[in-house]
C-alpha cells in the first residue's frame, strides 16, 4: 500500500485545537486526522454501501492512551 501526504490549509486556532484534542487522545495531530477520516469513512459506506477499495476503514486506527 503506497502512503501519500496531502496538505492542507487551516487556521491557526483550528491548529491548535485539533493538537489539544489529539494529545488528549495521546495522539499525533496526523494520527488522530487519519483517525477522523477512517471514522468518516466508515460512517459513509454504513449509510451509503462499501466504496471499492481494499483498505478497510477500521485498518491501522491506534487506540487513545488515556
Amino acid at each position: 500500500m503506497a502512503v501519500k501526504s496531502v496538505s492542507i490549509r487551516i487556521e491557526e486556532e483550528m491548529l491548535k485545537k485539533i493538537g489539544y484534542v489529539a494529545d488528549y487522545e495521546g495522539r499525533s495531530v496526523n494520527s488522530h486526522v487519519l483517525v477522523l477520516i477512517r471514522e468518516n469513512i466508515k460512517a459513509f459506506e454504513e449509510t451509503h454501501g462499501a466504496i471499492e477499495g481494499e483498505i478497510n476503514p477500521d485498518v491501522n486506527v491506534k487506540p487513545t492512551h488515556k
